[in-house]
């Protein structure tokens, strides 16, 4: 299926829109910041942070993350539920001041091939802002055309939810955003 997205998130620059495990995403190589501005910019994100998805602890490590911050949260992975985790200013082009990104490794073994190959993306659900997910690729290029380098069509995704987003202080759980996994405070 994402044999292709992978020859074109090569390109510098490039984003596109792609199924991940849980619902379809803008998504640009988190390494390049070029990449990961245009996303931002389509998805009119200020000072808001998309989630950084990876295939490995070691891919979020060679980005730039913490080891210890990572391994805190492991237990939690593959699957979707994004741990926002602390970063320095070395990553402001992907945490826009706000010092944290949501991380997460997601199931499936197709993303997590095209992981291995891209490295970590970041991703942002395939919407406008205050509109709903797409849910089909139809609906994704409704809103996105010829702004975004490439479609790749997961089927019909209705049904399911965004990755539940947390943040960790101390031995508590906050939870940012709630979604396809129940955490319990």
């Amino acid at each position: 299926m994402f044999t292709d997205a992978a020859t074109q998130l090569a390109t510098p620059g490039a984003i596109g829109v792609i199924p991940t495990d849980t619902v379809y995403g803008v998504v640009a190589r988190a390494s390049d910041p070029a990449a990961v501005q245009r996303l931002y910019a389509l998805k009119d994100r200020n000072s808001k942070p998309g989630t950084i998805i990876a295939a490995s602890l070691q891919q979020l490590e060679a980005l730039g993350l913490k080891h210890r911050y990572l391994t805190n949260v492991q237990q939690y992975w593959p699957g979707p539920l994004s741990v926002i985790i602390p970063c320095g200013p070395e990553l402001e082009y992907l945490h826009q001041g706000k010092h944290g990104l949501a991380v997460r490794l997601p199931a499936g073994d197709e993303l997590q091939a095209l992981l291995v190959q891209t490295g970590p993306l970041l991703t942002s659900s395939a919407n406008h802002p205050a509109q709903p997910t797409a849910t089909t690729m139809q609906e994704a290029q409704d809103y996105f055309g010829s702004e975004v380098d490439f479609y790749v069509d997961g089927g019909d995704l209705s049904g399911h939810q965004p990755s539940t987003i947390i943040r960790i202080i101390d031995d508590a759980i906050e939870i940012i955003r709630a979604g396809a996994v129940t955490i319990d405070v």
